[in-house]
């Protein structure tokens, strides 16, 4: 199959956004290759020509939200004020707390461990290019780099995890607050 071809490309596109709509209402666990296909309105043969299976079909899914996190994290300026939220920090909360629904089902007890795997393994690394260009916050430097960044991966996963999955979640901008503060002290 052509990825490129500009018909695989509106099919992938139309399985994404039916995998992240039913993984808002059920348990991505839970999810057939059949229920995909009848979202999309697709055969189910189209479904597997594309994915092996329903995981395969969230990760990619989740790859934007992926990417829109972890580049967000990157991006924050280590020197920013205590009380002054970095601007790449403010949009990433409130990017997942527009999504919440599904955020909520991603990283909280039934979501998908490839995910949350993908999302840390994506941050630190994310993390450790920023570090490696300069970008690291001062007074680590008897601490490796790699090390340095898979903490505060950690830290910003426990946090958003926490946070999302809570039954009723505190705004964004208060929560972003709270973690630019741990992370500054």
């Amino acid at each position: 199959m052509n990825l490129d071809d500009p018909r695989a490309q509106r099919t992938r596109a139309r399985l994404r956004a039916a995998i992240l709509e039913l993984t808002v209402a059920k348990d991505p666990a839970a999810i057939t290759m059949t229920e995909v296909a009848r979202h999309a309105g697709v055969n189910r043969a189209t479904v597997y020509q594309h994915f092996p299976d329903v995981n395969a079909l969230v990760t990619d899914a989740m790859e934007d939200a992926v990417t829109h996190v972890t580049r967000a994290a990157a991006l924050c300026p280590v020197d920013a004020p205590r009380d002054t939220v970095p601007a790449p920090l403010d949009a990433l909360f409130r990017h997942v707390s527009d999504g919440a629904a599904l955020y909520r089902r991603m990283l909280g007890t039934q979501g998908s461990t490839l995910f949350t795997t993908r999302l840390r393994e994506r941050l630190t690394g994310e993390l450790t290019t920023s570090f490696r260009e300069g970008r690291r916050p001062p007074g680590f430097e008897d601490v490796p780099v790699e090390l340095h960044a898979a903490y505060l991966a950690g830290a910003l996963m426990g946090v958003l995890t926490t946070w999302i999955t809570q039954e009723t979640p505190a705004p964004a901008d208060g929560t972003a607050l709270a973690f630019w503060r741990l992370f500054r002290s």
